[in-house]
């Protein structure tokens, strides 16, 4: 039997600021002979984390009149430090990069203090004089994902079964990764302590053959919906979700609406995505460089209030949720937007801490043995 789910009062997401929403005609005028360069340690065609900023970097050519270049410098890390040096003597403006290229920027940065950069996604709060530097407030909308994730599992949906369990695919076991899934275990329980959680991971952001058979082991196993955190490997998941007719949860960009044309039988499993909003978090950050209150030496995370995070709520998810759940959702959000709800963080945490709290839901804990469900 589906468990009785705790009830919320309705209200809106905390509206995002107009600055993120920024550019004109008048500041493209303004701004034309800028000249920005984004480096990302990977490639376009994710439909995730790299094409949202990539998406950011077209709004700063647009509303801004920049001139602008993505170099894709793969995930062969030995490109990377050539790729930063030719950014570097190539004269632009504001050179960004960040992701797992932080460590590299933050020991070359300071040996040119003229120059100036952004980084684009870093959980190290430290930061050189001359980068800004900012970061997603992961564990809350892995919250997010986790208290839906347990509405849809005790919910009376289409695709819903009996029980309640849900799943998580990772990309690797690592901090950055494992804020998510701190924030979606604690967002499950507190919408259903008795929940149980699926943790698999691809073991790399790449092999989305790799995805989709971890995947299709967990709604095996009983899964209804499934969080994708795991880049391209993560496409695989929802192709598994097409495959057995289950709910997936999409990751950093709208996968969804990614996917309504092209693919529009797999969008319609992906109920909603955690959405980083990098691209405009990008446009935001160089127009407050233009008009010169960017705040270099500094390190920021953008959480649901500032408009760095959120659910993607498009028609997908206005069709498939119900009325009562979607209500459900606004409370929640607003609880977390208040302080009222307080949500852990992987950064900081020991990997024995980690693997203590993936035990506590795993399927295994139902008759009193510890193991990670997989």
């Amino acid at each position: 039997m589906k468990k009785n789910i705790l009830m919320f009062v309705v209200i809106s997401l905390t509206a995002v600021s107009a600055a993120w929403t920024g550019g004109n005609d008048e500041a493209r005028e303004d701004h034309e002979g800028l000249r920005v360069i984004l480096i990302i340690p990977g490639n376009l065609g994710d439909k995730s984390f790299f094409d949202s900023a990539n998406r950011g970097m077209e709004m700063i050519a647009d509303r801004l009149g920049a001139e602008t270049r993505v170099i894709e410098a793969t995930t062969d890390s030995t490109r990377w430090e050539p790729a930063l040096y030719d950014a570097i003597d190539g004269g632009w403006d504001i050179i960004i990069t960040g992701s797992t290229m932080t460590e590299l920027l933050n020991r070359v940065a300071p040996e040119y203090p003229d120059r100036r950069f952004i980084n684009f996604d870093a959980h190290n709060p430290q930061a050189p004089a001359n980068v800004y530097s900012m970061f997603y407030a992961t564990n809350v909308i892995g919250f997010l994902a986790g208290s839906l994730a347990a509405l849809i599992t005790n919910g009376d949906l289409p695709l819903s079964r009996e029980g309640n369990v849900i799943g998580f695919l990772g990309g690797m076991d690592i901090p950055g990764i494992n804020d998510f899934l701190v924030g979606y275990i604690q967002g499950a329980v507190i919408v259903d302590p008795e929940i149980r959680v699926l943790v698999s991971y691809a073991g790399d952001f790449e092999d989305s053959a790799r995805g989709k058979e971890l995947s299709l082991i967990q709604y095996k196993a009983g899964a209804d919906v499934i969080y994708n955190v795991a880049g391209a490997a993560g496409l695989g998941l929802m192709d598994a979700a097409r495959e057995v007719e289950a709910y997936a949860i999409g990751v950093d960009s709208d996968q969804a609406m990614l996917f309504a044309e092209t693919d529009p039988e797999k969008a319609e499993h992906i109920v909603t995505s955690t959405v980083k909003r990098i691209d405009h978090a990008l446009l935001r950050a160089v127009e407050l460089h233009t008009e010169g209150t960017l705040s270099y030496g500094i390190h920021e995370i953008l959480g649901i209030a500032e408009g760095g995070v959120g659910l993607a709520k498009n028609k997908y998810y206005q069709e498939i949720l119900n009325e009562s759940i979607r209500n459900r959702m606004e409370e929640i959000e607003r609880r977390i937007v208040s302080g009222e709800i307080e949500i852990p963080t992987a950064f900081g945490m020991s990997s024995q801490e980690v693997n203590a709290l993936r035990e506590s839901v795993s399927l295994l804990a139902i008759h009193g043995e510890s193991g990670e469900g997989d």
